[in-house]
């Protein structure tokens, strides 16, 4: 395949109720048609509640079962986050889940102290590439996008997925790290983040955008309820890769993953 087609649903959620962020988020998937991959925000069927013994769901429970029935009946892979419990810790955690009902899971690495979702949720311990219809998604969670060493790209992937619930004061923050995470890695990237105000009165303004490897937005949310839509390229980014090799004079380093 030398192009995937990439929806991203930016929508406001109801506060710490699965059952309806599930129902409308379904409906717009269903509007949805010749999509490879759907990101939903960060935390879909809750919002970003930090009241992680409330909200969490156990591994595996319903919101895994509705993304494996939503992409089964979409055709495309299911991306988006979930409050999780599992053998007695909790984390955020987003599935990929493929219409064949492959599932792959990446829990956050980087949690947001300044909300205290350190104290609410278990970091995960390891960096998570996923590949898809012809292109390496590497998997990330809102605060992630702050630390680029996390994300550098050893040319193992081809996309990087962001899901968030970025608040709208720290919106040039998002929207210009989402760009600089494209240029650097030589990447498209893709961030999808909610709108609205939650159950904690903060308020989202959106922009979520699909980015592609030069930082140019391909498609652009702005502070409305919308479904984005961009084609990644697949043969473009090679083409581009092997005219700019910058990728061939990154530094060597090795990650370690620290926890707490």
């Amino acid at each position: 395949m030398s192009s995937l087609k990439v929806a991203v649903v930016q929508s406001s959620l109801h506060w710490q109720d699965p059952v309806a962020n599930r129902q409308q988020l379904a409906e717009k998937i269903a509007a949805l048609s010749g999509q490879d991959l759907i990101v939903l925000p960060e935390m879909f069927t809750t919002g970003f509640s930090m009241d992680s013994a409330a909200v969490a769901e156990p591994a595996g429970g319903e919101s895994l079962d509705w993304l494996k029935q939503q992409a089964a009946l979409s055709g495309a892979a299911l991306c988006g986050s979930v409050a999780v419990q599992e053998q007695g810790q909790y984390y955020n955690r987003l599935y990929f889940v493929t219409p064949e009902g492959e599932c792959t899971q990446y829990d956050k690495v980087h949690l947001f102290r300044m909300a205290g979702e350190h104290q609410a949720y278990d970091a995960g311990r390891e960096r998570v590439i996923v590949p898809w219809r012809g292109l390496r998604f590497c998997l990330q969670v809102c605060y992630d996008l702050r630390f680029p060493v996390f994300s550098r790209n050893r040319n193992d992937y081809d996309a990087l997925i962001y899901v968030a619930n970025w608040p709208a004061p720290r919106r040039l923050a998002w929207r210009t790290l989402l760009s600089a995470r494209a240029i650097e890695n030589q990447a498209y990237v893709i961030g999808c983040n909610r709108i609205g105000t939650d159950g904690n009165g903060v308020e989202y303004s959106g922009d979520s955008l699909i980015v592609d490897y030069l930082g140019q937005p391909l498609a652009d949310g702005l502070d409305q309820s919308t479904v984005l839509c961009a084609e990644l390229d697949a043969a473009a980014l090679q083409q581009f890769k092997q005219k700019f090799p910058a990728y061939l004079d990154a530094d060597a380093f090795e990650l370690t993953i620290r926890r707490g």
